[in-house]
């Protein structure tokens, strides 16, 4: 069963539009699949898969190769494991002159996919893809077992909530003891334990110099360890939204880990069940909220929103020039507190949302509403 990503259009007019089409994205968050589905749509279509040692031999002559087939739309898939190729497909894509000559899949760090793609600067455009959001899911999967599963295919998808759990066991191990050994000085011990540190501090500001005396490290090497995750698309940041109110702010980001689903196993929660009765449910439920704002709203410029006196919302966004706020409530009867009142009094939004885990939401004034996930992808849509 294909399941649509809500990235599809925009890549179907990237085809049509840019030589070079980059999908990133976390390990196992389907970029493969999705992409080998949109190579359908392309007559004699050429894929390369580099962790294939028989792919790999074929471009010990790349030149040679890629230019056998230059009139087809060509996917490379895990090309980090061989950057020299970006200097040659610069040259080929200007030789050839047309859109939709390479399609390039990587699951490295953003960093590292960028630094290598320099020289594609003007020819390359970026998608992000990231795990599974609930507006992609939901006429196959319950609401429940995206929060406690997560949105990865392997996960979401398993046939138990054991064997959903055992998956993501595997993935964070896979990725302590594999993936992330390329960096110099890393410690998997230290990394496991700071990505547990982190489960628990869940939307929460950061403080390097806590989490460092508790790990035992300097808090630049917290610093970089936090950076290594966000590079490798498994924790977001969020900046404090800077407004002219004149309140005092706060300065530091929050950081939310990237999946339900990673947290959870983090938190050694197995099924929703457990989720329920835990204190982490609400964190949860903005790291879904914030997941579907990443994909829905790419170009939104999205903070939060503190004062030292106590206002607060969980995001504040910049989108078409105009102001939105958002509070998540993981309640089937959300309601503000004083805080949140406050905020909207200082940033005079032009509406704010309370995203609830409701079915229907409802109207509570002209600038407020309760909207579930699924009207709030509606109402993005609309802006």
């Amino acid at each position: 069963m294909f399941i649509e990503r809500q990235i599809t259009s925009g890549l179907i007019h990237a085809f049509n539009n840019h030589p070079v089409i980059a999908i990133t994205g976390p390990r196992q968050c389907g970029k493969s699949t999705l992409a080998k589905h949109l190579l359908q749509k392309f007559s004699g279509h050429v894929y390369l898969d580099l962790e294939r040692p028989s792919d790999l031999q074929k471009l010990e002559q790349a030149e040679w190769f890629f230019s056998t087939y230059r009139d087809r739309l060509i996917c490379i898939d895990e090309i980090h494991r061989k950057p020299e190729l970006f200097p040659l497909i610069r040259s080929l894509v200007d030789e050839w002159n047309r859109p939709g000559c390479f399609l390039i899949l990587g699951s490295a760090s953003r960093d590292l996919m960028h630094q290598s793609t320099e020289s594609l600067a003007g020819r390359i455009i970026y998608k992000r893809l990231a795990p599974f959001i609930w507006s992609e899911v939901r006429h196959h999967f319950h609401l429940e077992g995206l929060l406690s599963r997560g949105g990865f295919p392997r996960s979401l998808t398993a046939s138990s909530d054991e064997v959903s759990y055992e998956w993501r066991e595997s993935f964070v191990t896979t990725l302590l003891e594999r993936d992330f050994l390329q960096w110099k000085g890393f410690s998997p011990l230290t990394m496991r334990r700071l990505w547990q540190m982190l489960a628990h501090l869940n939307g929460q500001m950061i403080n390097y110099s806590s989490l460092g005396g508790a790990l035992g490290i300097t808090s630049p090497t917290v610093k970089a360890y936090l950076d290594l995750l966000a590079a490798t698309y498994l924790v977001e940041y969020v900046p404090p939204f800077l407004s002219n109110t004149g309140k005092r702010l706060v300065k530091s980001p929050k950081v939310y880990i990237a999946d339900p689903g990673i947290t959870s196993f983090l938190l050694n929660i197995r099924n929703f069940n457990e989720l329920m009765g835990h204190p982490a449910l609400g964190t949860i439920w903005e790291q879904l909220v914030l997941s579907h704002l990443k994909v829905w709203m790419p170009s939104a410029d999205i903070g939060f929103y503190r004062t030292g006196n106590g206002a607060e919302v969980d995001f504040a966004l910049n989108y078409k020039g105009h102001l939105y706020l958002i509070e998540c409530k993981a309640s089937k009867s959300p309601t503000l507190t004083r805080g949140n009142h406050s905020s909207i009094e200082d940033l005079k939004p032009s509406k704010t949302f309370i995203v609830a885990p409701v079915e229907a939401g409802w109207k509570a004034s002209d600038h407020l509403e309760v909207v579930s996930l699924d009207e709030l992808s509606e109402i993005i849509s609309s802006l």
